[in-house]
């Protein structure tokens, strides 16, 4: 379960790949960090079987995995949060991945920004993805803009996506339907 965990890259023959954006403890858990709220934990049985369903039909699940140095500067804006090797930047439980699946880290709000996904997307020929996570308005938004920026399809799932601000988490799904043309599930 990594970034080379045994994934036979250039022969997959899924078109589409369904990315799991920050479904971490730091998010999640009430004792979290950055708890998203009970509209975080909401989500989590209905990204729980969207992976089930992704793993059947042989699409790659990616898990986008916010990971950072104990000094990062993001910690300026926001408390100290999933920083590397503690428990806070570990996956929920429910949502453990399995050998095959894609693990990336990131530092930064989008999964492209930094990481190899643009590359493993491209080897895997994928050309669509479906979003799951959180925060709605921040990891998710800027991980669909720059997809959208870098030609995907992307989707996401409305039921699948939250963040701790209601107002913030509506505002970033009109726009990601509006302006970047994402389609809204």
């Amino acid at each position: 379960m990594s970034s080379d965990s045994g994934l036979s890259l250039g022969t997959s023959k899924s078109r589409r790949a369904l990315v799991v954006t920050d479904m971490l403890n730091d998010f999640l858990d009430p004792r979290g960090a950055l708890f998203c709220g009970e509209a975080g934990r909401a989500i989590v049985p209905v990204v729980a079987a969207r992976i089930d369903e992704a793993r059947r039909l042989g699409e790659p699940v990616i898990y986008i995995m916010d990971e950072h140095r104990p000094d990062d500067r993001e910690f300026e804006m926001f408390p100290p949060h999933c920083v590397a090797g503690t428990r806070g930047a570990a996956v929920a439980d429910e949502l453990r991945p399995r050998e095959g699946d894609i693990l990336i880290p990131k530092r930064r709000y989008s999964a492209f920004f930094g990481t190899d996904l643009d590359l493993y997307l491209r080897e895997l020929g994928v050309k669509e993805l479906v979003l799951v996570g959180v925060c709605t308005n921040i990891c998710v938004y800027f991980t669909a803009l720059d997809a959208r920026m870098l030609g995907y399809e992307v989707t996401v799932l409305r039921d699948g996506v939250a963040s701790f601000d209601e107002e913030a988490h509506r505002f970033a799904l009109e726009q990601m339907k509006s302006v970047l043309g994402v389609k809204l599930a």
